[in-house]
């Protein structure tokens, strides 16, 4: 599962490197799904990072990695 996850924010980094941010992979739990990562660069601070994450990259990773059920920014985690 994670080296499917690594490929698919491969594709996806592209599109955000070309905002100025990045997606750095941190976790992959497979008894659940969640995947943890952490947008960097211009993403940080951004007021649209929330809807990336969870309609751009999550949609996504969960339409090309089976058991992926969430993809959350631990940034935000220790922001929060």
């Amino acid at each position: 599962m994670r080296d499917k996850v690594e490929a698919t924010i491969e594709m996806i980094r592209p599109a955000l490197q070309a905002d100025g941010g990045d997606i750095v992979l941190h976790k992959v739990h497979e008894d659940t799904g969640l995947v943890e990562v952490e947008l960097t660069g211009a993403c940080v601070g951004c007021p649209s990072s929330t809807q990336t994450l969870k309609a751009g990259v999550e949609r996504i990773m969960r339409d090309r990695v089976d058991g992926v059920t969430e993809v959350v920014n631990i940034a935000e985690k220790v922001l929060a």
